[in-house]
Protein backbone atom coordinates (compact mmCIF):
# COMPACT_ATOMS: atom_id res chain seq x y z
CA UNK A 1 0.00 0.00 0.00
CA UNK A 2 1.64 2.89 -1.05
CA UNK A 3 0.48 6.36 1.58
CA UNK A 4 1.12 9.88 0.33
CA UNK A 5 1.87 12.73 3.11
CA UNK A 6 0.95 16.29 1.33
CA UNK A 7 -0.78 19.38 1.43
CA UNK A 8 -1.76 21.58 -1.52
CA UNK A 9 1.64 22.95 -2.79
CA UNK A 10 3.25 22.83 -6.03
CA UNK A 11 5.79 20.16 -4.80
CA UNK A 12 2.77 18.12 -3.32
CA UNK A 13 1.11 18.58 -6.87
CA UNK A 14 3.56 16.56 -8.53
CA UNK A 15 3.00 13.34 -6.73
CA UNK A 16 -0.88 13.34 -6.93
CA UNK A 17 -0.84 14.77 -10.27
CA UNK A 18 1.83 11.47 -11.01
CA UNK A 19 -0.37 8.90 -8.93
CA UNK A 20 -3.77 9.96 -10.68
CA UNK A 21 -1.77 9.34 -13.58
CA UNK A 22 -0.59 5.88 -12.85
CA UNK A 23 -4.28 4.62 -12.17
CA UNK A 24 -1.91 3.63 -8.62
CA UNK A 25 -3.83 2.22 -5.49
CA UNK A 26 -2.88 5.19 -2.43
CA UNK A 27 -4.04 6.69 0.53
CA UNK A 28 -3.82 10.42 0.89
CA UNK A 29 -2.71 11.67 4.60
CA UNK A 30 -3.42 15.81 4.65
CA UNK A 31 -0.57 17.14 5.85
CA UNK A 32 -1.86 20.50 7.23
CA UNK A 33 1.19 23.07 6.96
CA UNK A 34 -1.10 26.14 8.32
CA UNK A 35 -1.32 23.67 11.06
CA UNK A 36 2.08 23.09 11.70
CA UNK A 37 1.59 19.65 11.52
CA UNK A 38 4.80 18.83 9.35
CA UNK A 39 6.69 19.80 12.44
CA UNK A 40 5.00 17.15 14.70
CA UNK A 41 7.30 14.42 15.84
CA UNK A 42 5.37 11.77 13.99
CA UNK A 43 5.96 13.38 10.62
CA UNK A 44 9.79 14.63 11.28
CA UNK A 45 10.81 10.78 11.64
CA UNK A 46 9.03 10.44 7.86
CA UNK A 47 11.05 13.31 6.57
CA UNK A 48 13.67 15.42 9.17
CA UNK A 49 13.39 17.99 6.80
CA UNK A 50 9.66 18.54 7.86
CA UNK A 51 8.29 19.08 4.63
CA UNK A 52 6.18 17.56 2.44
CA UNK A 53 5.66 15.26 0.32
CA UNK A 54 6.39 11.96 1.62
CA UNK A 55 5.46 9.00 0.15
CA UNK A 56 4.97 5.60 2.19
CA UNK A 57 5.11 2.71 0.30
CA UNK A 58 4.77 -0.67 2.75
CA UNK A 59 5.16 -3.22 0.48
CA UNK A 60 8.80 -2.63 -0.54
CA UNK A 61 9.72 -0.80 2.31
CA UNK A 62 10.78 2.31 0.76
CA UNK A 63 10.29 5.76 2.43
CA UNK A 64 10.59 9.10 0.25
CA UNK A 65 10.84 12.61 0.42
CA UNK A 66 11.58 15.33 -2.52
CA UNK A 67 9.59 15.08 -5.06
CA UNK A 68 12.06 14.56 -7.94
CA UNK A 69 12.89 11.76 -6.09
CA UNK A 70 9.09 10.36 -5.65
CA UNK A 71 8.83 11.02 -8.93
CA UNK A 72 11.61 8.87 -10.19
CA UNK A 73 10.75 6.09 -7.86
CA UNK A 74 7.08 5.82 -9.22
CA UNK A 75 7.88 6.01 -12.99
CA UNK A 76 10.49 3.11 -11.90
CA UNK A 77 8.07 1.17 -10.20
CA UNK A 78 5.24 1.33 -12.63
CA UNK A 79 7.40 1.28 -15.70
CA UNK A 80 5.69 4.34 -16.88
CA UNK A 81 6.47 8.25 -17.33
CA UNK A 82 10.24 7.59 -18.32
CA UNK A 83 11.07 6.79 -21.62
CA UNK A 84 12.66 3.14 -22.01
CA UNK A 85 15.41 4.05 -24.53
CA UNK A 86 18.44 5.46 -22.99
CA UNK A 87 18.85 9.17 -24.61
CA UNK A 88 15.24 10.03 -24.21
CA UNK A 89 14.84 8.53 -20.61
CA UNK A 90 18.16 10.86 -19.49
CA UNK A 91 17.02 13.72 -21.43
CA UNK A 92 13.77 13.52 -19.72
CA UNK A 93 15.76 12.96 -16.47
CA UNK A 94 17.72 16.72 -17.44
CA UNK A 95 15.07 18.58 -17.50
CA UNK A 96 13.36 17.37 -13.76
CA UNK A 97 16.58 18.28 -12.67
CA UNK A 98 16.43 21.59 -13.96
CA UNK A 99 13.04 22.16 -12.39
CA UNK A 100 14.12 20.65 -9.49
CA UNK A 101 17.61 22.71 -9.39
CA UNK A 102 16.52 25.78 -11.06
CA UNK A 103 12.91 26.88 -11.36
CA UNK A 104 11.00 25.22 -8.43
CA UNK A 105 13.51 27.21 -5.74
CA UNK A 106 13.83 30.41 -8.00
CA UNK A 107 10.05 30.61 -7.69
CA UNK A 108 9.48 29.68 -4.51
CA UNK A 109 11.87 32.45 -3.59
CA UNK A 110 10.27 34.81 -5.55
CA UNK A 111 6.83 33.81 -4.14
CA UNK A 112 8.47 34.40 -0.16
CA UNK A 113 9.90 37.83 -1.28
CA UNK A 114 7.32 39.38 -3.99
CA UNK A 115 4.30 38.05 -1.37
CA UNK A 116 5.08 36.99 1.77
CA UNK A 117 8.10 38.59 3.08
CA UNK A 118 7.17 41.27 5.99
CA UNK A 119 10.18 43.70 4.52
CA UNK A 120 9.66 44.69 0.27
CA UNK A 121 12.81 44.26 -0.76
CA UNK A 122 13.34 45.34 -4.05
CA UNK A 123 16.44 44.06 -5.16
CA UNK A 124 15.53 40.72 -4.23
CA UNK A 125 12.07 41.03 -5.84
CA UNK A 126 13.76 42.17 -9.14
CA UNK A 127 16.25 39.22 -8.93
CA UNK A 128 14.09 36.39 -8.63
CA UNK A 129 11.89 37.92 -11.52
CA UNK A 130 14.68 38.23 -13.78
CA UNK A 131 15.98 34.31 -12.75
CA UNK A 132 12.60 33.31 -13.47
CA UNK A 133 12.37 35.07 -16.81
CA UNK A 134 15.41 33.49 -17.49
CA UNK A 135 14.53 29.94 -16.40
CA UNK A 136 10.89 30.35 -18.33
CA UNK A 137 12.24 31.44 -21.71
CA UNK A 138 14.94 28.10 -21.28
CA UNK A 139 11.59 26.18 -21.09
CA UNK A 140 9.73 28.10 -23.72
CA UNK A 141 12.40 27.80 -26.15
CA UNK A 142 12.24 23.95 -25.38
CA UNK A 143 8.77 23.91 -26.18
CA UNK A 144 9.12 25.43 -29.20
CA UNK A 145 10.97 22.62 -30.89
CA UNK A 146 9.00 19.72 -29.03
CA UNK A 147 5.53 19.35 -27.55
CA UNK A 148 6.94 18.12 -23.83
CA UNK A 149 9.73 18.44 -22.08
CA UNK A 150 11.34 15.39 -23.04
CA UNK A 151 10.59 15.05 -26.13
CA UNK A 152 7.68 13.55 -28.11
CA UNK A 153 6.63 11.82 -24.81
CA UNK A 154 4.84 12.77 -21.58
CA UNK A 155 6.79 12.54 -18.90
CA UNK A 156 7.53 12.93 -15.28
CA UNK A 157 9.83 16.22 -16.26
CA UNK A 158 6.05 17.84 -17.87
CA UNK A 159 4.14 16.99 -14.35
CA UNK A 160 7.34 18.38 -12.05
CA UNK A 161 7.08 21.45 -13.95
CA UNK A 162 3.66 21.45 -14.39
CA UNK A 163 3.18 21.61 -10.71
CA UNK A 164 4.80 25.22 -10.08
CA UNK A 165 3.85 26.95 -13.43
CA UNK A 166 -0.10 25.81 -11.71
CA UNK A 167 1.00 27.31 -9.11
CA UNK A 168 2.16 30.50 -10.89
CA UNK A 169 -1.50 31.07 -12.90
CA UNK A 170 -3.18 30.07 -9.38
CA UNK A 171 -0.82 33.93 -7.88
CA UNK A 172 -0.78 35.51 -11.14
CA UNK A 173 2.58 35.40 -11.78
CA UNK A 174 1.78 36.18 -15.39
CA UNK A 175 3.64 34.07 -18.16
CA UNK A 176 1.30 34.28 -20.85
CA UNK A 177 4.43 35.86 -23.15
CA UNK A 178 6.15 32.55 -23.04
CA UNK A 179 3.46 31.56 -25.59
CA UNK A 180 4.92 27.71 -25.78
CA UNK A 181 4.82 27.31 -21.90
CA UNK A 182 1.50 28.81 -21.88
CA UNK A 183 0.41 26.63 -24.69
CA UNK A 184 1.98 23.53 -23.14
CA UNK A 185 0.32 24.66 -19.51
CA UNK A 186 -3.34 24.41 -21.41
CA UNK A 187 -2.32 20.93 -22.76
CA UNK A 188 -1.13 19.20 -19.98
CA UNK A 189 -3.83 21.35 -17.78
CA UNK A 190 -6.91 19.61 -19.87
CA UNK A 191 -5.45 16.59 -18.88
CA UNK A 192 -8.33 14.52 -16.26
CA UNK A 193 -5.38 13.03 -14.19
CA UNK A 194 -3.87 16.55 -13.76
CA UNK A 195 -7.14 17.92 -13.04
CA UNK A 196 -7.98 15.49 -10.29
CA UNK A 197 -4.31 15.72 -9.32
CA UNK A 198 -4.56 19.21 -8.33
CA UNK A 199 -7.75 19.16 -6.01
CA UNK A 200 -6.01 17.03 -3.76
CA UNK A 201 -6.11 17.22 -0.79
CA UNK A 202 -7.66 20.73 -0.84
CA UNK A 203 -7.17 23.02 -4.49
CA UNK A 204 -4.75 25.82 -4.37
CA UNK A 205 -6.77 28.72 -3.98
CA UNK A 206 -3.39 31.99 -4.25
CA UNK A 207 -1.37 33.06 -1.66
Amino acid sequence: MITLYTDSSPNGFKITIALEELGLTYHLRHVNIDQGENRSPAFLRLNPHGRIPVLVDESNGITLFESAAILLYLADISGQLLPVEPAKRWEAIQWLMFHAASVGPVMGQRVHFELFAADKIPQAISRYRRLMDEAFTTLDNRLAEHPYLAGDEYSIADIAQFGWTHIAQVIDFDFSTYKHLSAWYQRIGARPAVQRGIALPTRATGA
